[in-house]
């Protein structure tokens, strides 16, 4: 079966809903938390609404169609634009809405995961793949995320932690040649992944300690 058969299946727009949906919570948490430190710019631009729609990038959400049709899911949304100057406390309450993109998918894996859990056979085939769908995909984009390099939320979070001089030249290092080595890497063929072979083992132990199971 070719990849674009997938998009007959139910799996595929599975992965799709959970995505955008996903997605969608993973940028209003940075919007919601910059908000709330006092920086507007989130709320002028739209940004703190739970409207998925309001949330899609447009390359983000191509890649998120053609890894669903790869059986995988991940993706981005719009970058939430912040001025960390308009914060109450700039350096860390700017990394608090950082972290709060990809702490809004770890608890939305949590909340999946309990509802799996709690339902089991009663959610019924397709309720439990949608369920078991919904901790994949989030764990996958929280650990994506935390990826330091190129537009990633990782980078932001590093670059919080080092002093002045080198954290400016580690931002302008992501804003060029980080950039071009992030997609570099997002489009090497499955076989010379390397962020799927590093974070492969990590995201499975994670989502097997969130369902109650264990590796096979």
């Amino acid at each position: 079966m070719g990849n674009f058969d997938q998009i007959s299946t139910p799996e595929f727009w599975m992965r799709m809903l959970v995505l955008v949906l996903s997605i969608g919570l993973h940028e209003y948490g940075h919007a919601k938390f910059a908000d709330l430190a006092g920086d507007p710019t989130p709320r002028m631009m739209g940004r703190v609404t739970l409207n998925p729609i309001k949330h899609l990038d447009p390359l983000g959400t191509i890649f998120m169609f053609l890894s669903s049709l790869a059986g995988m899911g991940i993706g981005w949304g719009k970058p939430v634009m912040v001025r960390p100057d308009r914060m109450k406390n700039p350096r860390w309450d700017h990394l608090v809405s950082v972290v709060a993109g990809p702490a809004m998918n770890l608890l939305l894996a949590v909340v999946f995961a309990l509802a799996f859990r709690i339902l089991g056979p009663s959610a019924g085939e397709m309720g439990a793949l949608f369920l078991l769908t919904g901790v994949l995909v989030n764990v996958g984009l929280m650990l994506f995320n935390l990826i330091p390099l190129g537009p990633l939320d990782g980078h932001w979070i590093v670059g919080a932690f080092l002093p002045e001089p080198q954290r400016v030249a580690w931002y302008q290092f992501n804003r060029g040649l980080g950039t071009m080595i992030f997609l570099l890497l997002i489009l090497l063929p499955a076989q010379y992944d390397p962020i799927s072979k590093l974070l492969g083992p990590v995201l499975f132990k994670i989502v097997f300690f969130l369902i109650g199971g264990s590796p096979a």
